[in-house]
């Protein structure tokens, strides 16, 4: 087991590539470079600890939120098999600064999601998950009914998001959390 404040999950290896050992790569980050630019990794099966592994190389599949990537030693194809499903992770103190309002995504799982109703505002759940393929969209677990629903993080919906606080503020459009 490994301690989620020390450690950030950047991608997913979702299957090999060739038969040189390249390794295809699912982002679950903003910053591309973590798969392009040469230097420390770690890989972390399942809820094993997390291993070092140095990434040589990288690159972006044309039109795809995938990558192409060469880790030292991993030569085969049947050496990159084993890798499936692995995760690729960066320590938290090595996340990029960001500007104010932006956010790293993992920042907003287990925030208290606000809604305003009657002039007042109300907690209706939590962010238990992030979809990220072609949108970002959070995954909230309602309190009342344990129900997961899906929501646009876009400025109209989410308009506040107080990391600080623990919560954010959703302005849902009507029907939204009906889905």
């Amino acid at each position: 087991m490994i301690n989620n404040d020390e450690w950030l999950i950047v991608g997913l290896i979702t299957s090999c590539h060739g038969i040189n050992g390249q390794l295809k790569v699912k982002s679950l980050s903003d910053f591309e470079e973590r798969f392009l630019k040469p230097g420390m990794r770690w890989l972390q099966k399942k809820n094993e600890s997390p291993s070092k592994i140095e990434l040589i190389s990288g690159f972006k599949q044309p039109g795809k939120e995938t990558f192409i990537v060469k880790l030292k030693g991993i030569k085969t194809r049947n050496h990159a098999e084993q890798l499936k499903e692995f995760k690729i992770l960066v320590k938290t103190d090595q996340l990029p600064k960001l500007k104010k309002e932006e956010f790293h995504l993992l920042e907003l799982i287990n925030l208290k999601v606000r809604i305003l109703e009657n002039n007042k505002f109300t907690i209706i759940g939590k962010v238990i998950n992030l979809e990220n393929e072609k949108n970002n969209l959070l995954v909230i677990e309602l309190f009342k009914n344990q129900k997961k629903v899906l929501v646009p993080f876009v400025k109209e919906i989410v308009p506040l998001v107080d990391i600080k606080n623990n919560f954010l503020v959703i302005n849902p459009p009507n029907g939204l959390l009906e889905l």
